[in-house]
């Protein structure tokens, strides 16, 4: 009896785990699912229209582009429901301008590219967005569900391809998981640290039923058994794919997570800062982050008085002529102070990892990312107060609770007197006569005294955009775009067709190296189609200067250094452009010509001034501070 009761058990733990693999194997085949949720073969919607009602309800008001069939869906209808649907010449321009676009709108920039190629076209746009903390959605197409990893056109693992560069990846594998995805995804962009997130879309997930059960449904099925298991494993397939796709769903914002400081830790900021003699804030792009509007980051350190090295977006944070924006001697205004405020600053290879802060300064440190709020603190220096919190909304509390408190003057005074003598210095830099061509110092500040109040300044480049960022002065908050922590050449067209779709009032300058404007100078086209005119000043001196600069003297050649003066102004006009060749003979008429150049942009034409420029010895640091 005892032997037989062991059989039983035996036999009720096998049906059990029978049940439970049968089960199992139904939830993941669908069934379970389709009991309750009807597929409707006759309907003709499709994928693409659940991917724009989101971005529609999430504010999207452009979608970037390079066009392909895996994605050509989501593109009609966005198109239908008014986002506006840009088309550029690479797929790394799209990634790019999605990204100006999340840096001026305060919103997620969203880009869509096709499979396979299009996607790793945009691999260094991503990394670019992921390091300058910039919440950018990028979708892209794949094969069919079923044809993954079976030799489809364009199939890859994409897949592995983005999990290191993005803070979410996704691929789609029923339509019903569209709208959710796509709403956690939007949520993720924006939440803690901003970075980019990626949503795979296979084919089969966007089109209509009717088209999907074509391409992909039983033709020829074999005979016998098999035939019938994989006839009905398909038919399976293509009904679970579309059960349930067209009910209403919400697609409204999920909430988004930002950090704060709490209010013990800007309280110990309030002590440390009360007490300074000499304080110093380095403000990085981070602080331009939402919530808090640049205005108010404005008017914030405009109240504390405390004198601000302003780098990456944060420059034209204070204007065009603030008295405590300090934009020379950085180094040695950091050996004296004694308070050292690190707000959305890291303490990489611009701030010298850290070395050039003083180490019996107080440091107070803010940022959103914890790795970058203790970079090399094991090394070179120590937070007084590390805060993993938004900056933007902590020196808005800081100040408050100052209540009116304001750096000793005389410390701003002598940090601007400084200012003043290394900037005369540089002025007369820029009167000397190079050997050859025009003095590129000067050429830039003539740039800087004729552009527009409201102009917006791309940065693309190296050696000639490197003194750019010393001459040139943003005239207002979010006015400044280079690429970041990257150090990324190519971002000049599409940063400047972001910004200019973001701000059409306003001027859009690029300020290029010739080695550079290779990278995009095909987007004049794009600049012409979707009539967004922006100028470009290319700084043309035949040369990889910032590399030739050193690897002439350390190795003794300029190989692969050398370019070509070429007619870039001729491959602008061909491309629907306006474009101005300007050499040593037109030194007098240098302003006239710039004059011109935005007339022509005024009136709806992009413009390039292509500048023949010498070698001057102007040597100054990283513009991304």
């Amino acid at each position: 009896m005892e032997s037989l009761g062991g059989v039983g058990t035996v036999l009720g733990c096998s049906a059990g785990i029978a049940m439970g693999v049968l089960v199992f194997s139904a939830y993941k085949l669908g069934l379970l699912y389709q009991l309750f949720h009807k597929t409707e073969t006759k309907s003709p919607r499709h994928g693409g229209e659940s991917v724009a009602a989101v971005l529609r309800a999430h504010g999207v008001k452009y979608l970037f582009t390079l066009v392909g069939g895996h994605i050509s869906p989501i593109l009609v209808a966005c198109e239908k429901v008014g986002i506006r649907v840009v088309d550029t010449r690479h797929e790394a321009t799209a990634v790019f301008a999605a990204d100006a676009v999340a840096r001026l709108s305060g919103t997620v920039g969203v880009a869509a590219v096709t499979a396979g190629p299009g996607l790793t076209n945009t691999v260094t746009a991503v990394k670019n967005a992921q390091m300058a903390e910039s919440p950018l959605l990028l979708m892209g197409g794949a094969a069919g569900t079923l044809l993954q990893g079976r030799g489809a056109l364009q199939d890859i693992d994409q897949m592995s391809l983005f999990k290191p560069l993005c803070k979410f990846c996704a691929s789609i594998r029923t339509i019903r998981e569209i709208v959710p995805t796509v709403r956690k995804a939007l949520a993720i962009a924006q939440s803690g640290t901003p970075g980019p997130v990626f949503i795979e879309f296979p084919i089969d997930t966007l089109y209509p039923y009717h088209l999907v059960s074509k391409e992909f449904g039983v033709k020829n099925p074999p005979k016998g058994l098999m035939g019938k298991v994989v006839s009905w494993y398909l038919n399976n397939h293509l009904m679970n794919l579309f059960a349930g796709a067209w009910e209403t769903r919400d697609v409204s914002p999920l909430p988004v997570d930002i950090p704060q400081a709490t209010d013990d830790q800007v309280q110990k900021c309030i002590e440390l800062v009360s007490r300074a003699k000499k304080p110093v804030i380095l403000l990085g792009s981070q602080a331009t982050l939402p919530p808090t509007p640049a205005d108010d980051i404005r008017k914030t350190l405009e109240n504390l008085g405390i004198p601000c090295f302003l780098g990456g977006m944060s420059r034209g944070m204070l204007g065009k002529d603030s008295p405590i924006h300090i934009r020379q001697n950085r180094r040695d205004a950091l050996k004296e102070a004694d308070l050292v405020l690190l707000a959305g600053t890291v303490c990489d290879f611009r701030l010298s990892y850290g070395r050039v802060l003083n180490r019996r300064s107080k440091i107070i440190a803010i940022n959103r990312d914890k790795t970058q709020l203790l970079k090399n603190s094991d090394m070179f220096w120590k937070p007084t107060i590390a805060i993993q919190g938004d900056a933007g909304s902590f020196l808005v509390r800081l100040s408050k609770g100052l209540k009116g408190h304001r750096c000793p003057e005389e410390w701003p005074q002598t940090l601007k007197a400084g200012d003043v003598t290394k900037e005369k210095g540089n002025r007369a830099k820029a009167d000397e006569k190079t050997e050859h061509h025009l003095n590129p110092l000067k050429v830039l500040h003539c740039v800087d005294e004729l552009m527009a109040e409201d102009s917006i300044i791309v940065a693309d480049g190296g050696d000639f955009v490197g003194s750019a960022a010393y001459i040139m002065r943003p005239r207002g908050p979010m006015r400044w775009l280079d690429p970041g922590a990257f150090g990324t050449l190519g971002v000049g067209g599409g940063f400047a067709l972001g910004a200019k779709l973001c701000r059409p009032e306003s001027e859009v300058w690029i300020v290029y190296g010739d080695g550079s404007l290779g990278y995009s100078v095909a987007e004049f086209d794009t600049f012409t189609r979707h009539k967004t005119p922006v100028i470009a000043v290319v700084g043309n001196d035949a040369c990889w200067s910032q590399i030739s600069r050193e690897q002439v003297p350390i190795l003794g050649s300029n190989v692969a250094c050398g370019l070509a003066f070429t007619d870039y102004h001729i491959v602008t006009d061909g491309y629907g452009g306006k474009g101005y060749l300007i050499g040593r003979e037109d030194e007098d008429r240098l302003s006239d010509i710039i004059r011109q150049a935005q007339r022509e942009t005024r009136e709806g034409k992009a413009t390039l001034l292509n500048v023949l420029i010498g070698k001057t010895n102007f040597r100054e640091g990283s513009i991304s501070v």
